[in-house]
């Protein structure tokens, strides 16, 4: 159907605006960014969701900044919590009415690797490569959900339901962070090996910075590090118990060293990526310095969970071998030092099932460490821009009022 449907669109590097789209279908329809062997892809299996919250995500403005080769068009998007409005004949366990998180990764529950749990990496949703996701470039061109309404194939396999509506809708600020932020978080954390009494040093201090390090936190980590050259993130992650490293003043090594007497750590993430900048004032890209640096902070025998965005294409790149994501990573460091390197997409659902518990019987209130923000779908290009310039603030958009007076708590 043309028409009916509102949602965020890549403009142009630095632009995005919300316009009016098709109104989904259980087919997927050619489109910006839509593979050319998904064109026609019908869902019998999948179902229309009513949009009730999607988050702005610090992936979405690597395309918004031009880091990547998205298309003009292009509807954004993979952090989106709902209402089932309407399901595809084949679907059998999900109803109309349900209110559901979406795994960002779209998996097919069928390959090998989504019955290994490995649903980033899926095998049958994107004809280019392995996995794939809502709104993303190269990621099959399943259209994004900052939008009013969005169709999610594969529904029985994917979505997380929420099985007491009420409690979930009260609830929902916190819950949305399950389609991708938290989990991912908790799998930096997780992978980084973070125990009982482990010291675990996050690297960034964004949204999923701060969620791994409220994960590090649930797993029982004694002391949690977080650095930055953002005051103000800075500030956030002290907000809720963190120590924190300015990146700015000097050495991570012995700012770590001044508080825990020694200059190593346990466990580490990496909630940066491949946009990192050099350590300092006034510093400027040099995309291998986070992983470098957790390789020198990181205890011999200790692992590097790496949540963190990397790319293979990246237009905006500092030189040629960056273009290509080819980094100066230290391996050499890693290898005396037998670390372990866990990388790519977070498998959410692996998690997402047992963190929406902790939400719900108050374990832990994640909007609040990522100092959660509801905006209109309306201002989701000031969102963008508010963000772009460092704003310790994870924008969730609000396409029909259910966040209407909606603080984090």
């Amino acid at each position: 159907m043309s028409g009916g449907n509102k949602a965020v669109e890549y403009i142009k590097p630095g632009e995005v605006d919300v316009r009016t789209t098709d109104y989904p279908t259980l087919e997927l329809q050619d489109g910006p960014g839509v593979a050319p062997a998904n064109v026609g892809r019908k869902c019998r299996h999948g179902v229309i969701l009513k949009v009730l919250a999607t988050n702005i995500c610090g992936s979405d403005q690597h395309m918004v900044r031009g880091r990547t080769t998205a298309p003009e068009g292009l509807v954004l998007g993979h952090e989106i919590t709902g209402e089932v409005i309407e399901r595809g004949p084949d679907v059998e366990f999900i109803d109309v009415g349900d209110v559901v998180s979406v795994p960002f990764n779209i998996a097919c529950g069928r390959c090998r690797n989504c019955k290994e749990r490995q649903t980033g990496i899926c095998l049958n949703v994107n004809p280019a490569r392995p996995g794939a996701a809502y709104g993303y470039v190269d990621m099959g061109g399943w259209v994004g959900g900052q939008a009013q309404y969005v169709m999610v194939p594969y529904a029985d396999f994917n979505l997380l339901r929420f099985p007491d509506r009420d409690a979930a809708l009260e609830k929902l600020l916190d819950l949305t962070m399950l389609s991708d932020i938290f989990p991912t978080g908790y799998h930096g954390a997780v992978t980084a090996g973070t125990g009982v009494g482990s010291t675990v040093y996050v690297a960034g201090a964004g949204p999923v910075g701060l969620a791994a390090a409220a994960s590090a936190q649930l797993l029982g980590a004694a002391v949690v590090i977080v650095g930055d050259l953002n005051a103000e993130r800075l500030a956030q992650a002290r907000s809720f118990g963190c120590e924190t490293v300015d990146l700015t003043m000097g050495a991570v090594e012995d700012q770590i060293a001044q508080i825990l007497g020694e200059p190593e750590v346990d466990a580490a993430v990496d909630a940066v990526g491949f946009e990192a900048r050099a350590h300092g004032k006034d510093s400027k890209e040099a995309p291998a310095t986070v992983l470098n640096s957790l390789m020198g902070v990181v205890r011999a025998g200790g692992a590097l969970g790496i949540p963190g965005l990397y790319v293979t294409d990246d237009p905006g790149g500092i030189d040629e071998d960056a273009k290509t994501g080819t980094l100066k990573v230290r391996l050499g460091l890693g290898w005396a030092k037998s670390h372990v390197f866990s990388t790519g997409q977070c498998p959410v659902m692996k998690y997402h099932r047992g963190l929406a518990m902790a939400i719900l019987h108050d374990r832990v209130h994640i909007a609040k460490a990522v100092n959660a923000t509801v905006i209109s779908l309306e201002d989701a290009p000031r969102g963008y821009d508010e963000f772009d310039h460092g704003a310790s603030r994870k924008y969730v958009l609000n396409p029909h009022g259910a966040l209407n007076g909606v603080v984090a708590a």
